[in-house]
């Protein structure tokens, strides 16, 4: 079992840039001013033979209220949930109340506590650490996270207790389903999150903007392995200011990418607008499975509810693909429902299918509904193949298919789509020209043909003479 080293402390005292540093990632967002971690981010470094897993904080200062005070919660169950405390306090600020009240804290839990004077860059290594012994959690470790300093000899003595594995341990890569939860902000993501968990895992809060940073939750239903993405909301463009909104969305934006299934949570109460349509497209443009969910449906009035329906119907039919549930993320109402649409996309994303059987479906289309003509010859379709998945690629081969229409090209979409039965994805054609898949010639040069068919020639005198 991998030995769990939660980061605490005041807000901005360099927690997620430490946190940074001991997974060697750029997961945490860092920028210089307080408050931007809020929700626990959970990563796994390695030193030597020995594993550990490190848990980022949101700050504690000790006056919370309102949204610092649903932060400084998430902080105290990572001090519950870890086997050893880093207690970082910057050295440049000097003691503080707060670090204070968080060291009575620490001490009151009986947690194994490491004192982490941080940013000492610079500084004279003891005068900087003269104010902190005060605080009777032992000796003060001097570090500049930032830069690396001292942090590799930190780690390997707060590890020296806990053995070395010999199990020849490697981090899992394939943690299950990606589950991507995006959306506008504030239409309700992070409830859904808690929900979907079944714990209070990231901070709820009524004010837009609460979630800053793509946290990665893994966990298990039913046997099954599962990663849920909890992602900052995407404003339009003209309104974001602040740098750290920037880099936020930058996240989710890399988040839709890398997830496997993407749930789109709607707002019912607000209904559609311009930005939905936006970030479905980026979804859509992505290639990733989509399942919709129009949250806080519950206590709409009939009039309202067929009006979302109805705008649902008309504006987003580029996404029909996508199963569509009307959820209450609040009470949990059909919230259940939501992963067997996602096993089911998931599932038509990765389908794997032979050639013979695309070749088939192909023939039977082109039986079916003739290609047109193009300047008096018609466009032949003769083979299909996969190319891909996730988005399931299917490649057409024949001639002339660069003057194939839209509409024919949507009904074998649709075609495809019904006889695999393929729901919850995207579906993408490649359709290309050229040889005869089928002609052994195909990969000859002409030099080779011209003698080919000289050969030909002689073979058919010599039969004539014969006769």
């Amino acid at each position: 079992m991998n030995p769990v080293i939660a980061l605490v402390g005041r807000p901005n005292v360099g927690k997620s840039t430490l946190f940074n540093r001991l997974t060697r990632s750029r997961d945490a967002l860092v920028a210089d001013f307080p408050g931007l971690t809020r929700d626990r981010k959970y990563g796994n470094g390695q030193l030597g033979d020995k594993t550990y897993t490190v848990i980022d904080t949101g700050g504690i200062s000790g006056d919370e209220d309102g949204i610092d005070a649903a932060m400084a919660e998430q902080s105290l169950v990572a001090i519950d949930e870890a086997d050893i405390v880093l207690f970082m306090v910057d050295a440049r600020a000097g003691l503080n109340v707060a670090d204070e009240a968080i060291a009575n804290h620490l001490r009151v839990n009986q947690k194994k506590t490491w004192l982490v004077v941080n940013k000492t860059d610079g500084l004279e290594e003891h005068s900087a650490m003269a104010d902190f012994w005060t605080l009777g959690l032992g000796d003060p470790h001097p570090i500049a996270a930032a830069h690396g300093r001292n942090v590799t000899t930190l780690i390997d003595e707060v590890l020296a207790p806990f053995p070395e594995r010999e199990d020849g341990y490697v981090p899992a890569t394939d943690k299950g389903i990606r589950i991507g939860v995006i959306g506008r902000p504030n239409v309700g993501k992070s409830t859904l999150v808690n929900r979907l968990l079944g714990e209070e895992r990231v901070v709820v809060f009524d004010e837009a903007g609460t979630t800053r940073d793509a946290i990665e939750i893994p966990f298990e239903r039913r046997g099954r392995p599962y990663v849920l993405v909890d992602t900052a909301g995407v404003r339009r463009r003209k309104n974001i200011s602040q740098i750290a909104e920037k880099f936020s969305i930058v996240k989710t934006l890399e988040a839709i990418k890398e997830c496997h299934v993407a749930i789109m949570v709607l707002d019912a109460r607000g209904g559609l607008v311009e930005q939905d349509l936006h970030l479905l497209d980026y979804v859509l443009t992505s290639g990733r499975a989509l399942v919709l969910a129009v949250n806080k449906w519950d206590g709409l009035e009939s009039e309202q509810r067929e009006k979302m329906r109805a705008d649902i119907k008309r504006r987003l039919g580029f996404a029909d693909y996508a199963d569509l549930h009307f959820i209450s993320a609040l009470h949990g109402t059909a919230v259940g429902d939501l992963y067997p649409s996602v096993e089911r996309a998931f599932k038509a994303a990765t389908g794997r299918w032979s050639t013979n059987r695309l070749t088939t479906i192909l023939q039977d289309a082109v039986s079916e509904h003739q290609p047109p003509l193009v300047h008096g010859r018609r466009i032949k379709l003769r083979m299909a193949h996969q190319g891909g998945t996730n988005p399931p690629i299917i490649v057409v081969h024949g001639n002339q298919t660069g003057s194939l229409p839209e509409a024919y090209k949507r009904f074998l979409t649709n075609t495809f789509r019904k006889v695999l039965k393929v729901r919850g994805t995207p579906m993408r054609f490649e359709f290309r020209s050229g040889a005869n898949p089928f002609d052994a010639d195909a990969g000859a040069s002409d030099r080779e043909k011209a003698k080919k068919r000289e050969l030909g020639r002689t073979k058919e005198a010599r039969k004539n003479r014969r006769r």
